[in-house]
């Protein structure tokens, strides 16, 4: 078995064997290790000119990764959590977003952003956010939020081969899941969304964290008689409406789950999507279950309900059935 933390440090290091001008920046990459040990012994194999701890300054590092990318290397930025990549917001949207569309194509930024994101840690408001529909709403970025060990391991060399940046969220809360991944596992599809699970009945969409939740739910419906497919969206900037769409053609019904807060968020634009280009397909009002609007609690029973929880899921799913 393996962990969704060693996925992300195979890719990694695959990476930096294939290609001389990949290397690795942020905070406590280096000797520590990174903040949640992805990084983990690999400044001892690749040393410190590939394995690059930074200042406590996201703007600063950002930035500098900013000026790699357009001088040829291709630098993979960790930001530690999500909270933290506001303070580097600027450097992203009004320079690595933009220089290709205000240079005519002349510059382009191919750099990656990996960022923890999510809650279920523990860790406390300022580090337990998602907020990857800020960053969906971007034009000029590709966002990526990898829901499964296999996903986790494939979906960073693909992001290096965009010429533009790609930002990829990774669930703080998945780090110690596991499955089995294959020996020869490698790069995978960063354009498409993917069936999880079929089914006939109900369409359940998630991305990243809530894809468990959402997979929980199916299972717990099929108990029912009711079968839920379950679509994993994994990017979320291009969104793959067709899949969205397709599926709804043969289930009817629509519930969206989204570790995001529901106001103007990932569920919001699903649902806008399915509603101007799917009304008719539509059996029953498209469903939402999002995480609670309050910043996200410290104590554990306080965090676990602000969160979408399985059970949520499914009365939404029943309730659309019948």
């Amino acid at each position: 078995m393996t962990t969704y933390r060693e996925a992300v440090r195979e890719a990694l290091r695959e990476a930096l064997i294939r290609d001389d001008r990949v290397f690795l920046m942020g905070e406590d990459v280096g000797a520590y290790g990174g903040c949640f040990g992805v990084s983990r012994g690999l400044l001892d194999e690749f040393g410190p000119e590939r394995i690059r701890d930074t200042p406590l300054s996201e703007s600063a590092f950002v930035g500098a990764g900013i000026g790699a990318a357009l001088g040829g290397l291709r630098p993979i930025v960790e930001i530690m959590t999500v909270n933290f990549s506001l303070l580097a917001l600027d450097q992203i949207l009004n320079n690595a977003a933009t220089l290709r569309h205000m240079s005519g194509g002349q510059l382009g930024v191919p750099l990656v952003i990996r960022m923890a994101t999510g809650a279920g840690r523990q860790l406390g408001a300022q580090h337990s956010h998602s907020l990857e529909a800020f960053y969906a709403h971007i034009p000029g970025l590709r966002v990526l939020s990898p829901a499964t060990v296999a996903d986790a391991r494939g979906m960073l060399w693909t992001a290096l081969q965009d010429p533009d940046p790609v930002l990829i969220f990774e669930p703080i809360a998945l780090y110690n899941s596991e499955a089995e991944l294959p020996a020869d596992a490698g790069a995978v599809d960063i354009d498409s969304a993917v069936i999880r699970r079929a089914g006939t009945d109900a369409t359940l969409v998630s991305y990243g964290g809530g894809l468990r939740v959402a997979e929980a739910a199916a299972e717990e419906l099929a108990g029912d008689g009711i079968s839920a497919e379950v679509i994993d969206l994994r990017t979320l900037r291009p969104l793959d409406e067709a899949t969205v769409l397709a599926s709804i053609a043969r289930t009817h019904r629509l519930v969206v789950v989204d570790e995001g807060w529901r106001s103007v968020s990932i569920s919001a634009e699903i649902a806008a999507r399915a509603a101007e280009n799917g009304y008719y397909l539509l059996d029953a009002p498209i469903a939402r279950v999002c995480t609670a609007e309050v910043p996200i609690p410290y104590a554990r029973q306080l965090e676990e309900a602000a969160l979408p929880q399985p059970g949520v899921v499914a009365a939404a799913v029943r309730k659309a059935v019948s």
